[in-house]
């Protein structure tokens, strides 16, 4: 796809498609319109630099990381930063929101920035091999996989833990405590990503030991992941009137949002109703009570991801490594 093909398509010339790309105000509101949803359809990527069309390859290794508040996110960017540094490469991050395309973007960057490789800190779990075609150098995703995906394992690296089993094991330890009545506040149940993997997993564990699962105690966000979110979630479980000792949340910041909501509404936590997550913040540490969570293991992800992508440069075969994660016993949660 080029630009002379987005000019054919919309019936205006190259000159006109350049001057909508680099935002001139010398074009109607129409034809820029015509030509932005052509390059969006079509999955035009413009290379702005002139420069770097005759730029050779630098040592640069571009990180694209998708949703910029995400703490767990920035515990792991410390460490893919330092081991590119070390390994003496330049990183080059470019954050984007969480609902953005990380493929277009770091298709963008790799053109621009003329990169070595890429790792995207998230992303979607349902890659097509037409997608992912974009990107022209060796890539890592870094806490995610492309399981609802049908990419070619060969074609891609990944290092994760894996959701569902950690979802299981968390929710096998409030059983093991005596729970039976186990709510859960969760993004989506069907969003093809992490929220329906460990919501699977939440009801694997359920069903493995004949508790039976009550649609009363489940809450979808929406697909959102933000912790106001998940206090109007906890808070419509406890508005039904549905009996619980314990819950469950598929992370730190939404367990603290769910906590406050438990206390707001009159339950104290763990004394009315245990609390469990996955994630393993440091921020969590401090809450009162502290969190008992799974704790995805940032430092070892950070370096692996960065570790395979450095060998795939010199060109050794795509890998996938899931880790481990760790249960951490804080306060939230007692034996009933």
């Amino acid at each position: 796809m080029t630009i002379k093909d987005i000019a054919k398509a919309c019936g205006v010339s190259v000159s006109t498609v350049s001057r909508v790309l680099n935002n001139r105000p010398d074009v109607s509101e129409s034809v820029r319109r015509r030509v932005l949803a052509a390059v969006e359809a079509k999955g035009y990527i413009p290379n702005n630099s002139a420069r770097d069309l005759v730029r050779s390859r630098t040592d640069a290794i571009g990180i694209v990381v998708r949703g910029t508040g995400n703490l767990f996110f920035s515990a792991i960017l410390k460490t893919v930063s330092r081991e590119i540094d070390r390994a003496g490469f330049t990183m080059v991050p470019h954050f984007i929101g969480s609902d953005a395309d990380e493929v277009k973007a770091g298709a963008i960057l790799e053109r621009e920035k003329k990169l070595r490789g890429l790792l995207f800190l998230g992303g979607r779990y349902d890659y097509t091999p037409s997608e992912l075609a974009l990107v022209g150098v060796p890539y890592v995703c870094c806490s995610y996989t492309n399981c609802f995906g049908s990419l070619d394992a060969g074609d891609y690296s990944s290092v994760s833990i894996d959701d569902y089993l950690t979802a299981y094991r968390a929710v096998e330890r409030l059983i093991q405590l005596g729970h039976r009545r186990i709510a859960a506040v969760v993004p989506s149940c069907s969003d093809r990503s992490v929220s329906e993997l460990r919501y699977n997993g939440y009801r694997a564990a359920l069903k493995e030991h004949g508790v039976e699962f009550d649609p009363a105690l489940l809450a979808e966000t929406g697909g959102c992941f933000e912790m106001p979110a998940t206090y109007r979630g906890m808070c419509g479980i406890i508005e039904r009137g549905a009996d619980f000792s314990a819950v469950f949340t598929i992370s730190d910041t939404m367990a603290i949002a769910a906590i406050k909501a438990l206390e707001d509404n009159g339950r104290r936590v763990p004394e009315d109703c245990s609390v469990i997550a996955i994630d393993g913040l440091p921020v969590s540490e401090y809450t009162i009570p502290t969190l008992t969570t799974m704790v995805q293991p940032a430092e070892e992800m950070g370096m692996e991801s960065v570790s395979i992508l450095l060998k795939m440069l010199e060109g050794a075969p795509a890998r996938h490594l899931l880790l481990e994660a760790r249960i951490r016993e804080g306060a939230s949660i007692k034996q009933v």
